[in-house]
């Protein structure tokens, strides 16, 4: 009697992991999507113009603006859903995605080799740099082989950090890593951090608002931004690259580029 109350105890044991397995890693179909009434966007809102915030609505509610923002509520109307935004670390995003805690991951994200290991990426719908930004008075500065010996501020797990990280870049350097190109930049402006690595539309939004920080003229490398859907999910995958191929055709993602590239410089 004793081993059958065991053997039951296992497989009862067996059956709540298993259970557990499955909410973690569901995958969000377009049919589950649907029925579920709501589509979620992974994202961190510090990412001017791609994604930030922008107070909060009539109901109390932070307000999301952004390009990202833009294409997402175009994903969810061709869905016929609502859509909600999930704004978390940087670093979490890929995770959220993966485990199916978000169906999509919206963040001027760049396509890696890296990623793609652990989700797959829609169509390619922007291309963009990264850059150096330094303080004005900082003279020394001026070409990416300076930087030997410096400190690099970056945001965690971005392609900045990777590139700035990377052996090829500069062995001596010193990476300091931050939740926010936000906090990046400020690390600079204290003189915590020598220089910082950012995407070129960023920095553009952070030179706007600060007159004592200057861009380096020589990009350091192109990339690609795309939006991550859990790995195999080729439905959700198929939907989303028909909203983004007729954005591109319609002009549309020219035009929420301008939208808020505009509204910064205002």
């Amino acid at each position: 009697m004793k081993n059958i109350r065991r053997i039951a105890a296992v497989l009862a044991f067996i059956l709540c992991l298993a259970a557990l397995v499955s909410c973690g890693g569901s995958t969000p179909t377009v049919e589950e999507i649907k029925k579920r009434g709501t589509i979620t966007m992974a994202t961190n809102a510090s990412f001017p113009p791609f994604e930030f915030t922008d107070g909060v609505d009539e109901t109390g509610a932070t307000k999301y603006v952004g390009i990202d923002i833009e294409i997402f509520k175009e994903i969810a109307k061709d869905l016929g859903v609502n859509y909600e935004v999930m704004d978390m670390e940087f670093a979490g995003i890929i995770g959220a995605v993966q485990t199916g805690k978000a169906d999509l991951g919206i963040a001027g994200m760049s396509v890696t080799d890296e990623r793609k290991k652990s989700v797959d990426f829609t169509v390619e719908y922007f291309t963009s740099q990264n850059v150096i930004v330094v303080p004005v008075s900082n003279t020394e500065i001026n070409t990416a082989a300076d930087v030997e010996g410096k400190i690099i501020a970056v945001q965690t797990g971005t392609t900045s950090d990777m590139f700035a990280s990377s052996e090829d870049f500069c062995p001596g350097a010193t990476v300091q890593r931050y939740g926010s190109f936000i906090d990046a930049a400020s690390a600079v402006k204290t003189g915590k951090a020598d220089l910082m690595v950012v995407d070129i539309m960023t920095a553009a939004e952070i030179l706007a608002q600060n007159d004592d920080l200057r861009q380096l003229e020589e990009p350091l490398a192109d990339e690609a931004y795309a939006i991550a859907v859990q790995k195999g999910n080729t439905t959700l995958l198929e939907a989303v690259n028909s909203t983004l191929n007729r954005l591109i055709s319609e002009g549309k993602i020219g035009q929420y580029v301008e939208q808020y590239t505009t509204a910064s410089e205002g």
